[in-house]
């Protein structure tokens, strides 16, 4: 037996309810930005991944529109701070409807430290920093999808592993599932890659 749903026939609230307890997990995009005017910005997006690798290019999405699209399309820089375990509260804190006049660095009391290609602060203790240049930005229905080229990278020198890569039980990844779970350091297993017989 299947249940079904047709979005024409739904409200938007169920539908977003419905879409995003249902892509899961989702890993989070903590975005710092700077205004125009100097304000810096930082808030948690969880419709987040990587568009492209070369040139490198990652991307997340605005539902509706945000001071950080704004500051993003009026300065052309953003940096994508990823999560972790230990920064939950304050990447959940930051993600409150803050005026554009107040830095979530400061609400937040998050520690930040100077970018070095872009303006816009990262985030301290960020496991990892993505200082993004603006690629362009893609309207979808009620969205805005936001792509930026990667020009430099910072990472948490403790969290990578013997081969250089981030290892994931030291990244303790936050995501997001539906209502309000998150997710925090998953269970993994390795599988290799199949082969395909000669």
């Amino acid at each position: 037996m299947r249940t079904h749903f047709d979005p024409a026939l739904m409200d938007h609230d169920r539908v977003y309810q419905l879409l995003t307890s249902s892509v899961v997990p989702r890993p989070i995009a903590w975005v710092s930005t700077r205004s125009a005017g100097g304000v810096d910005n930082l808030a948690p997006y969880s419709f987040f991944t990587i568009a492209s690798v070369d040139p490198p290019v990652v991307q997340f999405t605005s539902v509706g529109r945000k001071d950080t699209l704004t500051n993003i399309e009026e300065t052309g820089e953003f940096v994508v701070n990823l999560t972790s375990e230990p920064l939950l509260d304050q990447v959940n804190g930051s993600s409150a409807a803050f005026g554009p006049s107040v830095s979530e660095f400061d609400a937040m009391s998050v520690v930040s430290a100077p970018s070095v290609r872009v303006q816009p602060l990262r985030a301290k203790a960020a496991p990892m920093s993505f200082e993004c240049v603006l690629e362009r930005v893609i309207s979808v229905g009620d969205s805005h999808l936001v792509l930026g080229r990667v020009v430099f990278m910072t990472a948490n020198s403790s969290l990578l592993d013997e081969d250089g890569l981030p290892a994931t039980k030291a990244l303790a990844p936050l995501s997001r599932f539906g209502r309000t779970e998150w997710g925090v350091t998953p269970l993994t297993r390795q599988v290799a890659r199949p082969v395909v017989p000669e």
